[in-house]
């Protein structure tokens, strides 16, 4: 009997010890010193991450004992249990004389209602062995929530493939070449170096003049070969480009071109003693072999003046056969005449296409490079729609691929949704058809428009892989900057957004970024490329606001709130409530009042 009742004193000393020592290390975690942050809490992305860092005062940790900081997000008259921070005795040999440290990272999900909230922590001792515990009161460590970067706007760029189609000013050429006697700058009909006699060339020389296309220049290369009767003759290159400049200006006369003629630039290019023509026609020249051509190109490639060279090049055995086959092509004066391309004007395809729409004009008054290109020549979507919809009658991809992406523009202004499915449906036809980064950039902003973050994000890769044009990929770049600003990578945003296509959204999402990067300065500048928007102004004003907040300016926050709320009622209330203007009140109440 003496033997149980000691049993059961013990047992009690046991208990009232344990208790002792629970007590205790609840008592110290009064001095535990505990830093979060951010603080107050941000949204990131869809998540609300932070770190802790924890830090416990000497003699808090008897060995056998645990100490658990258990972490929780209120809001309303819900909670999250966000994760917990575990301090074993046995980790910390030295804790008897010396502080313990630990840090974590937490993230929670954010779901609508968890702002505002408080970040609490409470703590619990623990009895490792016997598993009793003692939970210390709870203690708020953090605020929340900031929201700043759910301002975030979806970038939605599409991407019209290419019409195919020039109305600027083109030049297309036509070459005429004549050739001469050994030693003459004469224009001889009967010669026929290349084939065709300069009788005939004159002839389609002529019949070209006085057609009367619109001409900007003509270029005449006056040519010798090398021999010392052509070369004896310093002005016979000049002089037969001068024969044709002489034979194209009288034609001009004979068909009555009167001021046109001056307007017309007639370029004359003597070439004098060079081999660069003659090297040409000996590499392309199959006649004699390719040690007998190393022979001619030794004696080129040497030293000495040109006459000297040929006067070498004459005591070669090929001379003859290469003075017979070849010299007779450099007698010559290459003409090039550039003239301008006839096309349409505008207004006449304008005309042209709103009769194909309708039906009353025939499809193929029309290429389809114009057809296509007559939507640009109208600002009304409607007008494009009926265009690409017509067009897209012959199976071109790049009419269904237009037609998607004018769709998704509407789209854009209308929130339709169905618009939207339509636009797929035409972006699928055209995929089908061809594969082009084009329709796969459409996909991606179709995805944007449908919130739609995963898919969007897959086609964007896509079509980054299928070697998009500076232009498309400068449109990919502005959504996969979007993408990634509201997953909140903003280095990775900023660099994006350092190469995209500009738009009132992508300027915003730059400023933005800015901001949540701690580039304020940066910030505020490229917010002011919005601050007229219709429809961003109000917001621009709301982040030049806290950007002016963490500069700590607060003339800066209260005139940039005012012109806030002025456009924007809402954002009172959410002024009042951001903890972004917590030690500006005085500020933020006479910006709202």
């Amino acid at each position: 009997m003496k033997k149980l009742n000691f049993a059961i004193a013990m047992l009690a000393v046991a208990i009232i010890f344990s208790g002792c020592k629970l007590g205790k290390m609840i008592k110290l975690a009064n001095d535990q010193d505990l830093t979060i942050d951010p603080n107050p809490l941000e949204l990131k992305g869809d998540e609300v991450p932070f770190a802790m860092s924890a830090v416990l005062p000497p003699k808090m940790l008897p060995s056998g004992t645990m100490y658990t900081i258990n972490t929780i997000y209120q809001y309303g008259d819900q909670e999250v249990a966000v994760g917990s921070v575990d301090f074993k005795a046995e980790d910390f040999p030295n804790s008897s004389s010396s502080t313990s440290r630990k840090s974590e990272n937490f993230s929670f999900p954010y779901q609508d209602g968890m702002n505002p909230g408080t970040l609490y922590v409470e703590g619990v001792a623990t009895i490792t062995a016997s598993g009793k515990s003692k939970t210390s009161p709870r203690m708020e460590v953090a605020k929340g929530l900031i929201t700043t970067s759910s301002f975030a706007q979806p970038v939605v760029l599409t991407a019209l493939a290419d019409h195919g189609y020039n109305d600027k000013e083109e030049l297309e050429p036509t070459n005429i070449n004549f050739y001469f006697e050994q030693g003459r700058s004469r224009i001889n009909p009967r010669l026929s170096t290349d084939g065709t006699s300069n009788s005939d060339k004159t002839k389609n020389m002529s019949a070209f003049i006085a057609e009367k296309n619109v001409t900007r220049t003509v270029t005449i290369t006056g040519t010798h070969s090398p021999e010392g009767s052509e070369t004896i003759n310093s002005d016979l290159s000049s002089d037969r480009a001068k024969a044709i400049e002489d034979f194209y200006r009288k034609q001009m006369s004979r068909y009555d071109y009167k001021d046109i003629a001056d307007e017309i630039d007639f370029i004359l290019k003597p070439v004098v003693q060079d081999w660069s023509e003659f090297k040409a026609a000996l590499s392309a020249y199959d006649g004699i072999s390719s040690s007998e051509k190393s022979e001619w190109t030794n004696i080129i490639n040497g030293s000495g003046t040109f006459v000297d060279k040929e006067k070498q090049l004459q005591k070669l055995s090929t001379y003859k056969k290469v003075f017979n086959d070849i010299y007779p092509g450099l007698r010559s004066a290459k003409t090039e005449i550039l003239t301008v391309v006839v096309k349409k004007p505008n207004a006449k395809i304008a005309v042209l296409s709103k009769g194909i729409v309708s039906g009353s004009v025939s499809m193929d008054s029309l290429t389809m490079n114009e057809f296509l290109f007559s939507a640009t020549l109208t600002p009304s979507l409607d007008e494009k729609e009926a265009i690409y919809k017509t067009a897209t009658k012959s199976g071109d991809w790049r009419a269904h691929n237009n037609l998607g992406a004018t769709l998704l523009e509407k789209a854009k202004m209308s929130g339709d949704a169905q618009l939207i499915e339509d636009a797929i449906t035409q972006l699928e036809i055209a995929a089908n058809k061809q594969k082009s980064a084009v329709v796969q950039t459409n996909m991606a902003a179709a995805a944007m428009l449908q919130g739609d973050k995963e898919g969007a994000s897959e086609a964007i890769d896509g079509a980054m892989s299928s070697s998009p044009s500076n232009m498309v990929s400068a449109k990919l770049k502005g959504m996969k900057g979007s993408l990634q600003l509201m997953s909140g990578d903003y280095d990775e945003a900023k660099a994006s957004f350092a190469s995209a296509e500009a738009s009132e959204e992508v300027t915003f999402d730059k400023g933005l970024t800015s901001l949540l990067t701690g580039d304020y300065g940066d910030a505020q500048t490229t917010l002011n490329g919005v601050t007229d928007s219709e429809k961003l102004s109000a917001d621009a004003y709301y982040l030049k606001a806290i950007a002016s907040a963490k500069q700590n300016n607060a003339q800066a926050v209260g005139s940039n709130l005012k012109q806030a709320v002025s456009k924007d009622a809402s954002l009172k209330e959410k002024a009042l409530n951001d903890l972004s203007f917590a030690s500006f009140a005085d500020a933020v109440a006479e910006a709202v009042r």
